[in-house]
């Protein structure tokens, strides 16, 4: 096998840092691997695969020892233009890579500045294999999320470099792009041999798809090892807040001599093994209750286009939702989830038919004083920030409504939010959890009677997203209804009381958790995939189906002391 790329003792300090990012490290990748790059935030991954393109020491200034050569150049004296033509790169922010208005264009864009008289050639090749061949003449602005993701990743392929990069390529997709994006990058490993980086925090798809595992700490290489050794290596991972696979957490805590990494393997596993048969209620909607907390009824929503004709968005929506409810609503990406939220905001008003809130007719409301009784969370924490510290942000509703004693109502959110630390920090300066914390914070402190929540979980690790969860419940203690749109089904599975399923604009599910997770056909149509631990109870014929590790392993406690008994 061939070295693609060779790092050796490089370290790494951004400016006006003290502590270096990258400490000492030492790493081979051979050609034809399918590496994952996994540790907590902060440990360095992103920046280890930027010396891979050459963005450092480049563009990125710093403190810079070592060398890193890259299929023969040496990235210290190869400039990124010669780089890239070796790696392509998808970044977590991938929008930010498209730069044409057309999908072809945006493809053939690296290898016409390249000079190849071939470009056009090099992107249709490269739009057909990613799916995206018959999309070649639309507007990138018509591309749902998933598909934008796929332009951006086509361009790269453009160049058809030898390695590819990608830093959490799923984190902002439903579950079935996700799935779509990690067999397009199988087929790039097996059938074009490229070599395959991903930075990944969900490592059911690392278990799936990866062969070999890098796991890093504090800017240090900790190993590299295979892919069973390594997603079996719990003690390692969990020590540093990285969760294994949900059948592989649960086959560890029964303490089992060979533990599963996919959902194969852990049908064969537990199939050997006897199970109690243990009742089980997960929730049910509180739609009994009379008077809604929101409705609509019959609501359109469309927009339009640059060559004005309307897009339609929604399409006749009914549906009432009432106090004490966590509802989660789900579907692929463009099903309208977000839309829907918007529209109890007051930003936008329904084309036809009428949304209330309370009681209030939102067409007949503006924005601001909808804001007294519905906070909209948005997905990018940013969005949500104002002035220049956590405390100022808290508090900024408050004293623009001038209320009174606010400063007493701000102390006890930053303590319910463990905030208070952080308060006179900037909030844009943040890690990712820290700003998720901070926005929901905000939210708390506005004291409405619906939240609404947009992807509260994407681009979190998994230890951030669980904490989250605690963050999340402590603001449906304070508020009359949570609305959630999400493609974290984990976070439906653990969290949801009902369950509201869009697709094309329009609801096609309505219900609890086992109404759904049971229904294979609903969620093919709807671009779900039901959490891991989910789907190994189907396999197995466990009805209900268990929607956390700890319900499910409970079926073969035996006695104290976990004894398992084989049938």
């Amino acid at each position: 096998m061939n070295s693609l790329i060779d790092i050796k003792n490089v370290s790494f300090t951004y400016p006006n840092e003290k502590e270096p990012i990258l400490k000492d490290v030492h790493l081979t990748v051979e050609k034809g691997e399918f590496l994952a790059v996994i540790g907590g935030n902060g440990s360095g991954k992103s920046t280890l695969c930027k010396l891979l393109n050459g963005l450092i020491p480049h563009y990125y200034s710093g403190d810079f020892e070592g060398e890193a050569v890259i299929n023969g150049l040496n990235s210290a004296t190869s400039t990124v233009a010669e780089l890239s033509e070796h790696v392509g790169y998808v970044y977590q922010d991938f929008e930010n890579q498209i730069v044409q208005a057309r999908v072809l264009e945006d493809a053939a864009f690296a290898p016409l500045h390249f000079g190849y008289s071939d470009y056009l050639e090099r992107a249709r090749n490269a739009l057909t294999i990613v799916g995206l061949q018959d999309y070649e003449d639309e507007f990138v602005w018509q591309l749902s999320g998933g598909q934008k993701h796929l332009l951006a990743l086509a361009g790269c392929l453009a160049l058809n470099p030898e390695i590819i990069v990608l830093d959490e390529p799923i984190a902002q997709l439903d579950p079935y792009h996700a799935k779509q994006m990690y067999e397009i990058l199988r087929k790039l490993h097996c059938e074009h041999n490229k070599t395959i980086i991903v930075i990944e925090h969900h490592t059911e798809f690392i278990a799936e798809y990866c062969s070999e595992v890098l796991l890093l700490d504090k800017g240090k290489i900790v190993w590299k090892k295979s892919v069973k050794e390594a997603l079996t290596a719990v003690s390692d991972l969990t020590v540093r807040n990285i969760f294994p696979p949900q059948v592989t957490q649960a086959a560890n805590a029964l303490k089992l001599e060979t533990l599963p990494i996919t959902l194969r393997e852990a049908c064969d596993t537990f199939a050997k093994f006897k199970r109690h048969e243990l009742s089980s209620s997960n929730g049910v909607s509180s739609s009994s209750i009379s008077k809604p907390v929101a409705e609509f009824k019959e609501v359109d929503f469309s927009y339009q286009t640059v060559e004005r004709s309307y897009k339609k968005i929604l399409e006749n929506i009914n549906i009432s939702f009432y106090q004490g409810e966590k509802v989660a609503i789900v579907g692929n990406n463009g099903a309208g989830k977000s839309t829907l939220l918007r529209l109890l905001t007051g930003f936008r008003k329904p084309q036809s038919g009428q949304v209330y809130v309370k009681g209030k007719l939102t067409a007949k409301q503006s924005p601001e004083k909808l804001a007294d009784i519905v906070t909209y969370i948005y997905q990018n924490p940013e969005q949500m920030f104002i002035e220049d510290s956590v405390r100022k942000d808290v508090e900024f509703y408050l004293k623009a409504r001038n209320r009174k004693g606010y400063e007493e109502t701000v102390d006890y959110i930053l303590e319910l939010f463990h905030l208070t630390e952080l308060q006179d920090k900037d909030s844009r300066l943040m890690s990712g959890g820290q700003q998720r914390r901070a926005s929901l914070a905000i939210g708390a402190a506005m004291d409405p009677a619906v939240i609404l929540l947009d992807e509260p979980t994407a681009n979190l690790d998994i230890a951030t997203r669980k904490q989250l969860i605690q963050f999340i419940d402590k603001l449906a203690d304070r508020t009359e209804l949570v609305l959630m749109a999400t493609h974290d089904m984990q976070l439906v599975s653990e969290w949801a009381t009902r369950v509201v399923v869009m697709n094309n604009g329009q609801i096609i599910y309505d219900g609890n958790k086992d109404g759904l997770f049971s229904n294979p056909m609903l969620m093919r149509r709807a671009g779900i995939i039901p959490p891991q631990i989910v789907e190994l109870s189907n396999q197995l014929n466990i009805t209900p189906a268990k929607y956390t590790i700890d319900s499910f392993i409970e079926l073969f406690q035996e006695e104290p002391g976990w004894i398992m008994q084989k049938t």
